[in-house]
């Protein structure tokens, strides 16, 4: 059956085509986003919602969607999504922070022509029939500091920009390195240095515990007098309150805010302030833009409902469509060895290390770690996945850890998990082969060569004569078939395991029988998804 997506929200048709050109299902209501119990009503039937701002997803809509797995946001913000929500329930969030970039720097651009210039009041004053020409005493930009608090996608678009303009462009960005710096032809300054600098403050970061309120009385106290500050990344960043009484003063000279603490903005101090040039949080609004995000959250759930490739999710590693073929064996390798030592481990687990040998050093670990830790605990959590794993293992406080190392054994790459509880610590270990299916090359520190059945039964014992006539004769008399098996040893009688394949699930009293041998020191039934692809 097709995948079937929602469109809740007004995109372009253009979007809608894509995905019925990818084979997919789709349900376009534009208005049905503004109607939470009609939404909350038919959200059951489908696998994708597509959104852009009016939409919100709730919780409670989460809860309410049974099928739900991948939300698309058309553009940045995903303010409107309940991402925690969503992570527990294993529904990927993705987003397109990439398709109104442009459109937002050049609107922060002309935030500032705005401002030197006093564009909006001499508009104004001119179309009253005033002609007012030496009131609207301008600045030049060329030469001034532009300071850019933020310099990832849109703050660095905004600094070259600011570059061609021949202005100094300083920036402030704790992940700006300094040759990323060098090659936008920007000056890397901590935050003070910037405010004490810069003629123009343009921001260009996302509203986090450490960036609200990063432009308060005290930060403007540091600024030039007559400073003029952009916002068009978050309301929250700036302190309206103390911006007001810093254009009251005339320590700041302007403001150009596109953005507001509290949206829409019907109200709020800042406006009728001569200024200021006030704008509805239209950063992303232009047709090129409108256009450019639709398409990109059309394409971007299409590859991942169809082809399991994800891109530019909020609360999952991103697995390209090209990388997708060649991951997938892997994550499935993953998710199987998380599996094995699942259903072995009964105490809590305090420790994860995974370990990425080889050519999976080099593939994306994220994504295999995700997968990991989806088989690990879904013994005990069935609706598990890998968007909600990291979640949960999070939340039972066990520490992971991940090593890579070069090519060190006979295997062109290989996965090795270990995990420490408060009484012992159990290693696993597999690789693929050419056929792409995972296969067990150690267990207990002992090397095998092992396929993964869909029922197995996997015991440990010392090594000595019997085990197998033993087990044979256990399955035998309570009509278990044995359809293969692999045995391994670390040395002559030392540890020992043995690993049956089943047809069928290993009997809950023939498990008592073989527990009852003193030379049986563990027996476990194990089960593994290993269905067709």
């Amino acid at each position: 059956m097709a995948p079937r997506v929602l469109v809740s929200d007004k995109l372009s048709t253009t979007a809608v085509q894509i995905f019925k050109d990818r084979g997919i299902d789709v349900d376009y209501l534009p208005d049905l986003g503004k109607d939470k119990e009609k939404l909350l009503e038919v959200i059951g039937q489908y696998d994708g919602l597509a959104i852009r701002s009016a939409t919100k997803v709730t919780e409670k809509l989460i809860n309410a969607a049974g099928k739900l797995k991948v939300v698309g946001r058309a553009g940045i913000g995903v303010d409107n999504v309940d991402i925690p929500a969503a992570s527990r329930r294993g529904i990927i969030v993705m987003n397109t922070p990439f398709g109104n970039s442009i459109t937002t720097a050049e609107h922060a651009v002309a935030m500032i022509f705005a401002l030197a210039r006093q564009i909006p009041e001499a508009n104004a004053s001119t179309h009253a029939g005033k002609w007012e020409k030496n009131r609207f005493m301008g600045v030049e930009i060329t030469s001034k500091t532009l300071g850019v608090i933020g310099c990832g996608n849109i703050g660095s678009i905004v600094a070259t920009r600011g570059v061609g303009l021949k202005m100094h462009v300083i920036a402030f960005d704790p992940f700006l390195s300094d040759s990323r710096a060098e090659e936008l032809g920007v000056q890397k300054v901590d935050l003070d240095e910037l405010f004490a600098r810069a003629d123009f403050i343009t921001l260009h970061t996302p509203l986090t515990d450490k960036t609200r309120n990063i432009i308060d009385a005290a930060a403007i106290a540091k600024m030039k007098d007559g400073v003029r500050i952009i916002n068009c990344a978050r309301g929250g960043l700036v302190v309206e309150a103390d911006l007001v009484a810093a254009l009251k003063s005339g320590k700041v000279g302007g403001a150009g805010v596109d953005v507001f603490e509290v949206e829409p903005a019907e109200q709020n101090q800042l406006f009728g302030m001569e200024n200021v040039v006030a704008t509805p949080h239209l950063g992303a609004s232009t047709t090129e833009a409108q256009e450019n995000v639709a398409l990109q959250v059309a394409e971007q759930m299409s590859d991942y409902l169809i082809k399991g490739a994800v891109s530019n999710a909020i609360n999952m590693p991103s697995i390209t469509a090209e990388e997708a073929p060649r991951l997938k064996p892997f994550v499935k390798l993953a998710e199987v060895l998380g599996a094995f030592v699942g259903q072995v481990t009964e105490d809590p687990i305090k420790e994860v290390e995974i370990l990425f040998d080889g050519s999976t050093a080099t593939m994306n670990t994220r994504a295999l770690i995700s997968a990991t830790l989806a088989g690990l605990i879904r013994p005990q959590v069935s609706d598990v996945n890998m968007v909600s794993a990291p979640i949960m293992v999070k939340e039972r406080g066990i520490i992971v850890a991940e090593v890579k190392r070069d090519k060190s054994g006979v295997f062109d790459g290989y996965i090795k998990l270990t995990v420490k509880t408060e009484h012992m610590t159990r290693s696993i270990a597999g690789t693929c082969f050419s056929d792409g299916k995972p296969r067990f090359i150690q267990i207990k520190g002992i090397n095998l060569d092992a396929e993964v059945g869909q029922h197995m039964l996997y015991t440990t014992n010392a090594d000595a004569p019997g085990i197998i006539g033993l087990l044979g004769t256990v399955c035998g008399e309570n009509g278990v078939n044995i359809a293969n098996f692999q045995l391994g040893r670390n040395r002559p009688g030392g540890d020992a395991i043995a690993l049956l394949y089943l047809d069928a699930p290993f009997p809950e009293k023939v498990l008592d029988q073989l527990r009852a041998h003193q030379s049986i020191d563990s027996a476990k039934p194990l089960h593994f998804d290993v269905g067709a692809e």
